[in-house]
Order: structure tokens, then C-alpha cells, then sequence
């Protein structure tokens, strides 16, 4: 059983919240715990007009260690109220910690589904909570199912996804078979207590790709999304032509305690089985948007939050009192082409402040960058470019007067065809030679050579979005620069608009530290 107090657990709680607040290089618009340690994003939900957030949190210091459940209450997706603690470790299945899970409204009733941990095992657990979701209790029949399905060698078993279908509720409980891939068990129920098996949903090859690959699906799937993409409920449409819309499978890639990558299969979801059409990549960042989770709020939108993980050492993350950050809210569309396109939720520009306008002005390669009369370490960059065949655009941010440290978001065209490339260059975004900046970039598509680019800038944490491809990272500037630079590398660049606003603390004054 994990031990109540961990070793580097030496800083007081009062402590703890003085150094997170005191780090420059803790986010101020982004939802951050109010000190000690944040992972994957649980229960997101809109109950009664109310934005719920849940998290896996230990208020105990910036290490994973017996986990808790944080819990914060927003009425507009950009300021967040924090609340009690809505689950802890108690005697039973749960001791060792309050694992990750998802909200459903049990005919009116709020029931949350997590994984318990106990002696390095998980199994599902439920908690029905109070009519405003601020009190918790625990079901008597935890686990609510016994154990992972038998004769099956698993790699690991964890995670939920909960639905109604028809007149019975689903679950997918994220897991892998050793040998095979990844994969979730599928479940029904009629009462959310107890559980028949009806078998894998779909089971991942891990022996296709190398494991090095952005798009390996890995050994296990964690953290389990399942959707209709431009809504709809699950299982319930007749309709299954081709031109219907597909059901989505999120999972994020995990090897042997490694956090790889997130990923989503677009296919169909019929009966007990899903059918794949093809695997993407869900965020070009890799490991930097983790975890994700997703619900449809009351106008309809689908939302999805991702845990922003640490680049930093552990000592370092330990010294400053805090760790994790939980993405922007994003709206989550189908594209087109039948893949996901992302965009910050439109609540977020209410954050907005001292509105800054670049003329519109062709961009020539080589030439002198521009300067842009931009700067800042909290940002909203909107660009609107059109790259010629061969073309590469450089927007730099964070940067030194020195230029010693500076991170690189770079646009690229091919020479044929309208499509690019879209990629973060880390390779002097700070002078700590123990932080992460390894390169990150996936494909764009480029109609006419035309992108809408979106950055946000929040101290260490940079949420891109081009074409509705986002690109999520963290990078940790030791000189605290704030200079924006804009530059063609290669070819003609028409920059038709440049728009640029600081953003707004979405904090104010100290934070509890719950419990």
C-alpha cells in the first residue's frame, strides 16, 4: 500500500502555494492546481450551466503520489473557482489512490466512474455525488467490477468511457494484451454497479510501425474517448452509409510506464465492435497534450481538455512546488477530409487586452525580419499568411534581446501540391540543458499555400493551432525574454492580416490548497 507521506514531501502546504506562485514560469491563463502535482483531466462535464474540471491531483508536493481528485467550477471555460477535493483515497479498492474517470448523469444523479488503486492494481469504482456535485460518496459495491477479464495476459488496465445507450449504460475500460496492442474491454450494465463482459472493442498491433514512430500505437491505451464526430449519440444511428459521420476512438499511447502519444481512430461503432478507416495523429506535440477527455456541453459543442505535462526535471518541478498544466478548452470539429480539426473555445478571447495590428505586407526570404511591435510572455497571435510553393515563414516568440534563447514556430510549403509542414523548433527555447526540446511537426495541409495560424503563448506552455492541426509543447525561457519576431527563411510570404493581444491573468489573489 502506498505510503501516506512520500519522501519528497518536505516542503509545508502554506510553502508549497508561495513558491508555485512565485515561479515566472507558472502559467497565468491556462488552469493549473493551485500547487503540488496535475495530471490527466477527469469528470469534464456542464452540469446545470456549471463547467466542471476535475483532475488527478496530490496537493502534497509536484510528484505523483497518492492521488486525489481536484475538482474546479468555471460558468465560462476561462475563469475557474477552485473547490473541495471530490475524491480521496479511503480503506478499499481506493487506497492507494483515486485514478482517472469520467461524469455521467445517472437519471438525474451525478456518478462518477474512476479507477481505484490498490497493491499496483486499478479496478472500476463509482461515487454518486450531491445535487451541486460538492460532496461524494462512495458505492458500496466498489470494485464495481472484480477484476480485468480472465485468461486475458493484460499490460494494464485502467480509465473509463461511459455512455447511455438505449436503455443500458456502456463502458470502455482502456487496457492492452501482452503480445497484441493496445485495446479497451467493452461492458454493459443496466444500474452502473454491476458490469456483464462482452469483450474487446478493438485491439491495436503493436508490432506494426517502430516504436519510435508519432503514430505507434503502443502496448496500452490509456485514457479511452469515444464519440460520434459531429454529434449524435453512440450506437444508436441506423444509419451506417458511407458518408455518415464517423464515430471517433481516442487513446493515448503508453510502453511500460512511458507516456507516448494521443491518437484517434476514425471508423464505425456498431454492435460490440468498432471498425477502423484509418489512425491520426491528435496533437503534433506528442506527450505535451496528454490524456485527453471530452464532453458535449448544453449548446452542443464538442470540448476536450489535455494535461499539459512537465519538459523539466523532477528535481526541478519538486523545487518549484507545482507541476502539470491542463490545456486551453478546445472545440472539436470534423474536417472535410473526415479527420478532427481543433480551435480554442471563444470564451478564451474575453481574456484578450492592448490590441496590436501588423500591416499587411509581402515577406521576402532572407530579407531583415520584421518587426513586429509585438511582445510578451502571455499572448494571443492570430496570423493569416499565403506561403509560395517552396516557401518557409518563422515566427519567433520568447525571445531574448540577446537572441540567445528564442522558440520557432515554422510554417513550410512543399514546392508541389498544396500541402506543408508545421513545426516547433525548441533548439534554443532556453539555456537549461536539462529541460526538454526535442523537435516537434506533423503535416499541414495548405489550400493555395493559405494558413490560419493561432498561437497562444502562456509563460512555458505554447497551445498552436494552423488549419485546425494543433501543436501543443512547453518550453521553459531562462532569460525571460518576451520579443516576437517574423521572418521569411525561404520564398515569398504574403502576410495578409497579424493580430496580437496580451492576455489577462485569469487569476486573482492567493489559492486554497485543498484538502
Amino acid at each position: 500500500m502506498t505510503e501516506l507521506t512520500h519522501p519528497l514531501a518536505t516542503v509545508p502546504r502554506d510553502e508549497l502555494v508561495s513558491r508555485a506562485e512565485a515561479d515566472p514560469l507558472r502559467p497565468r491563463f491556462h488552469f493549473v492546481s493551485p500547487a503540488g502535482w496535475l495530471n490527466d483531466p477527469n469528470g469534464v462535464s456542464q452540469w446545470n450551466g456549471v463547467y466542471h474540471l476535475f483532475y488527478q491531483y496530490n496537493p502534497e508536493g509536484a510528484f505523483h503520489h497518492r492521488i486525489q481528485w481536484g475538482h474546479a467550477t468555471s460558468t465560462d471555460l476561462v475563469t475557474w473557482t477552485d473547490q473541495p477535493v471530490a475524491l480521496e483515497p479511503s480503506g478499499g479498492p481506493d487506497a492507494d489512490g483515486c485514478w482517472s474517470g469520467v461524469l455521467v448523469n445517472d437519471g438525474g444523479t451525478p456518478t462518477l466512474v474512476y479507477s481505484g488503486r490498490l497493491d499496483e492494481r486499478e479496478l472500476p469504482c463509482v461515487a454518486v455525488g450531491s445535487a451541486d456535485l460538492m460532496t461524494w460518496t462512495k458505492v458500496p459495491e466498489n470494485p464495481v467490477i472484480a477484476a480485468p477479464p480472465a485468461g486475458v495476459d493484460i499490460t494494464a488496465y485502467r480509465d473509463h468511457c461511459v455512455w447511455r445507450e438505449g436503455t443500458k449504460w456502456r463502458q470502455l475500460v482502456g487496457s492492452g494484451i501482452r503480445g497484441r496492442g493496445g485495446t479497451a474491454f467493452l461492458y454493459e450494465s443496466e444500474d452502473l454497479r454491476s458490469w456483464d463482459y462482452i469483450g474487446p472493442l478493438f485491439i491495436g498491433d503493436a508490432s506494426q510501425g517502430d516504436p519510435a514512430d508519432t503514430d505507434w500505437t503502443g502496448t496500452m491505451w490509456e485514457c479511452v474517448d469515444m464519440f460520434r464526430a459531429g454529434g449524435g449519440s453512440l450506437g444508436l444511428t441506423t444509419e451506417l452509409s458511407a458518408d455518415a459521420d464517423p464515430d471517433v476512438l481516442v487513446f493515448s499511447a503508453w510502453d511500460n510506464g512511458d507516456t507516448r502519444h494521443p491518437l484517434y481512430w476514425t471508423g464505425r461503432y456498431a454492435g460490440d465492435t468498432f471498425e477502423p478507416a484509418a489512425l491520426h495523429r491528435l496533437d503534433y506535440g506528442g506527450r505535451f497534450f496528454y490524456a485527453p477527455q471530452s464532453f458535449e456541453d448544453e449548446s452542443g459543442r464538442r470540448i476536450m481538455f489535455g494535461w499539459m505535462q512537465e519538459g523539466r526535471s523532477d528535481a526541478a518541478m519538486v523545487e518549484a512546488g507545482w507541476s502539470g498544466v491542463m490545456s486551453l478548452p478546445r472545440v472539436t470539429t470534423l474536417a472535410d477530409d473526415g479527420t478532427l480539426a481543433f480551435a480554442p473555445v471563444p470564451e478564451v478571447e474575453k481574456l484578450r487586452r492592448d490590441h496590436v495590428s501588423v500591416p499587411g505586407q509581402v515577406l521576402v526570404g532572407s530579407g531583415k525580419p520584421l518587426d513586429t511591435g509585438v511582445s510578451g510572455n502571455q499572448l494571443d497571435l492570430e496570423l493569416d499568411v499565403q506561403l509560395a510553393p517552396g516557401a518557409v515563414l518563422q515566427l519567433g516568440i520568447l525571445g531574448s534581446e540577446d537572441g540567445a534563447e528564442e522558440t520557432v514556430i515554422e510554417l513550410s510549403r512543399f514546392l508541389e501540391g498544396e500541402n506543408g509542414t508545421l513545426r516547433l523548433d525548441r533548439t534554443r527555447s532556453s539555456l537549461d540543458p536539462d529541460v526538454d526540446v526535442e523537435d516537434k511537426s506533423g503535416p499541414l495541409p495548405m489550400p493555395d499555400g493559405r494558413v490560419r495560424l493561432r498561437v497562444l503563448v502562456d509563460r512555458s506552455a505554447v497551445e498552436i493551432f494552423a488549419n485546425g492541426k494543433p501543436l501543443t509543447a512547453r518550453v521553459y525561457p531562462t532569460l525571460g525574454g518576451e520579443r516576437v519576431t517574423l521572418a521569411a527563411a525561404e520564398g515569398t510570404v504574403t502576410l495578409a492580416s497579424f493580430d496580437a493581444w496580451t492576455m489577462a491573468d485569469s487569476w486573482k489573489g492567493p489559492r486554497p490548497l485543498f484538502p
